[in-house]
């Protein structure tokens, strides 16, 4: 059984009297610990199929699966439930509490998981280079250190599954490849599946696969 399988999937908007196909049709499975890219120009529906994968956004057609559950067929509790035992994010711009410090951000997922959060937090930012950084606020970071906090927060809960979207769109090639380099090492050594939405195709030579999507359809499949 794969990880999560996404059959037919098709999500629009409709903007006064127009109507924009966003995703048309999509089919896709993952297993664990594959890396999956989704590359495409802007506008072609790479975000929002990651975002309908992740359970952020209901299609409006087709079913996403995961581990056997359909993922728009349960209650919103029992979705997020599922979403924070099972999945995690990395976003472009971080999303860090200005006000918390490196160590209390990465802590919000296991608290909301009911885990003990402290020791964990401070494991997983050890992993990422930064376990002498723990007090400091993301003002006090640069931004590749923030996006490694990012990280941390993301793997705390040990998923099965990381969203990136763009997790490198913020930060200088040299750094970008730094976070994408760590970010690979760290999800192979946990087995874990990690989606990564991007429009640097050097970066998506580090997957297991490459999907281009073009006008909300998945146009080729390149096996690397």
């Amino acid at each position: 059984m794969s990880l999560i399988t996404a059959q037919n999937v098709h999500r629009g908007y409709t903007i006064g009297k127009k109507r924009i196909e966003v995703l048309r049709g999509i089919d896709l499975s993952i297993e664990a610990g594959e890396k999956i890219f989704l590359c495409g120009p802007s506008g072609a529906g790479k975000t929002t199929l990651m975002y309908t994968l992740a359970g952020l956004e209901r299609p409006e057609q087709g079913t996403v699966t995961v581990e056997g559950t359909n993922l728009y067929g349960i209650s919103k509790n029992k979705q997020a439930k599922l979403r924070n035992a099972t999945m995690s994010y990395i976003f472009q711009n971080f999303n860090l509490m200005p006000e918390l410090t490196a160590l209390e951000n990465v802590m919000i997922p296991a608290l909301i998981g009911g885990r003990d959060a402290a020791a964990a937090a401070k494991t997983v930012l050890e992993r990422v280079g930064l376990g002498h950084r723990l007090d400091h606020l993301p003002a006090e970071l640069s931004g590749g250190e923030q996006q490694r906090v990012s990280i941390a927060r993301a793997l705390i809960n040990k998923p099965k599954l990381v969203f990136a979207d763009e997790p490198t769109g913020n930060l200088d090639s040299k750094n970008g490849d730094q976070i994408m380099q760590l970010l690979i090492e760290l999800t192979t050594e946990d087995n874990t599946a990690l989606v990564v939405v991007t429009h640097d195709t050097s970066l998506a030579t580090l997957g297991d696969r490459t999907y281009t999507v073009v006008d909300g359809t998945i146009e080729q499949q390149v096996s690397l």
